[in-house]
């Protein structure tokens, strides 16, 4: 007589072919793609711009959005107020600038799936402003990394605790 019923067996088989199917699978790549800038990446201008816009390929997520403008020093901040969220579109006023060099826009956004997505879009200054940096924020929050976790080893190990379970019902319902 075999140690495992059949019906078992067959169970067995049917999880191990969808475990190794989706051992190989790929996350989907929906994460929202930056698309274009104002001011536009690596852009050398004589004079500030009133703000900044970032575009992507998909509307975003308001929740949990960044964006920061850095000064040349790489800690000196220049928004002038809160990003703004429309669609696909993310903005914010600028501070007049300050000294001449490159500025970086950092942001950090949740696409439509619920990843974040962070990126950097720098821009020279090339005629020193008069505009003064806005004073420093404190972060109470801790960073978030974009770990990327597949979703296929959560679907395994569900269909692993189904099976035993099964199993388990089957040996305790047999005389």
């Amino acid at each position: 007589m075999p140690l495992f019923p059949s019906s078992v067996r067959n169970a067995v088989m049917a999880v191990s072919v969808l475990f190794m199917a989706l051992a190989g699978a790929q996350p989907a790549m929906a994460h929202s793609v930056l698309v274009s800038s104002d001011p536009a990446k690596d852009a050398s201008l004589a004079s500030a711009p009133a703000a900044v816009t970032l575009v992507f390929n998909e509307p975003l997520d308001r929740g949990f959005t960044e964006l920061a403008v850095l000064g040349p020093d790489g800690t000196s901040r220049w928004e002038g107020g809160p990003p703004v969220v429309t669609g696909e579109k993310l903005s914010a006023p600028l501070r007049a600038l300050g000294s001449a060099g490159v500025y970086t826009v950092k942001y950090r956004v949740v696409s439509a799936d619920g990843h974040p997505v962070s990126g950097s879009v720098p821009f020279t200054l090339t005629t020193a402003g008069l505009g003064t940096a806005a004073a420093p924020k404190v972060r109470t929050e801790t960073a978030v990394a974009d770990d990327n976790v597949p979703v296929w080893p959560w679907i395994a190990g569900a269909a692993l605790v189904a099976l035993a379970g099964a199993f388990v019902a089957r040996r305790i319902a047999k005389p």
